[in-house]
């Protein structure tokens, strides 16, 4: 099965559909991926602080020892935490999950968050979080322009192929791109019915951005993190909208969901443990939802966001 992809400003391709590597268990993780790239996934998106990179490399280097991809097939996508953004720490830490996933190069390698934490040791605290070594948040010194800056020398030494953004707002977007030498080619967000975030989504598409989408289904990611309550709404699988125009389509509501954000050219990146479902959510680029019905999947907003750091109980309004 071949995935419909979508064109960087950095000249590669993107698969419009990936598999997320957020909280895939490392006991799992190995297999989940090898899997994954049996059942045709050739995306994944993963980052430092997920805890599992190095398992993901070991899913990865199954399925290429056993022949069934090659390295120059898959799009491995990671991240840069918050703690590495002074611009010296930035290349170290991209080289040290380089060698977790045990790969060259990274396809796609994204600034994970616009904030900016103080620097703690690898040694001292790996995976990394919101906090130092201590439970505290401290904020660092650097600036989003001497991270970027610091991002192109990767692309430059060839550990990344395109960099990108994650979780940046228009005005940060409109100041990245005054300086940027390399354009960020992508920009991933929170992006699903009850957050289409659309102004966002129509200037980063017209500036040549590719949209990534993750938590398309809205607050299934983050019902056992017990973030905040959905505000009254219903699941979106269980949505009376989203459920009648799956049936009109013999499809099941997560791939109306999914469909909803690949015809609109937003890549999407779900995860699943069953194998049915996991074919399923590949499977949404070989039907076609009417302009009414994505109009109306679309009219659900709410501007209900669910990954925010002040959810978790950090003073970090960034959005």
């Amino acid at each position: 099965m071949t995935t419909p992809t979508v064109k960087l400003s950095s000249g590669y391709d993107m698969p419009l559909v990936g598999f997320g590597l957020w909280k895939v268990n490392n006991d799992t993780c190995a297999s989940q991926v090898y899997e994954a790239i049996k059942a045709g996934y050739r995306l994944f998106d993963g980052a430092c602080d997920y805890g599992n990179e190095v398992e993901c490399g070991q899913g990865v280097a199954r399925a290429i020892k056993e022949g069934i991809v090659k390295r120059e097939e898959l799009f491995i996508v990671s991240k840069l935490w918050n703690s590495f953004h002074d611009g010296e720490q930035v290349e170290p830490i991209c080289r040290k999950q380089l060698a977790d996933w045990g790969v060259d190069y990274f396809d796609l390698y994204i600034v994970h968050f616009p904030i900016s934490l103080k620097y703690v040791d690898p040694s001292v605290r790996y995976p990394p979080s919101w906090q130092n070594a201590e439970g505290k948040i401290e904020l660092g010194k650097a600036s989003i322009q001497e991270t970027w800056t610091a991002m192109e020398s990767v692309v430059d030494k060839k550990l990344a192929r395109s960099i990108g953004v994650s979780n940046f707002n228009t005005q940060l977007l409109m100041d990245l791109l005054r300086y940027a030498r390399i354009r960020p080619a992508t920009l991933q967000i929170e992006h699903h019915p009850y957050l289409t975030q659309t102004r966002l989504v129509d200037y980063a598409q017209k500036e040549g951005l590719a949209l990534t989408a993750y938590s398309s289904f809205g607050p299934l990611s983050f019902l056992e993190l017990n973030l905040k309550d959905a505000h009254g709404t219903p699941p979106l699988f269980e949505h009376d909208v989203v459920k009648g125009i799956a049936e009109k389509h013999a499809r099941t509501p997560a791939q109306v969901l999914l469909r909803w954000a690949t015809q609109r050219n937003i890549a999407v990146i779900p995860k699943s443990n069953s194998p049915t479902r996991l074919a399923q959510n590949l499977q949404v680029n070989d039907f076609n939802l009417e302009s009414a019905e994505i109009e109306a999947i679309s009219a659900l907003d709410k501007g209900l966001r669910f990954n925010d750091p002040v959810a978790y109980g950090l003073g970090i309004p960034i959005f």
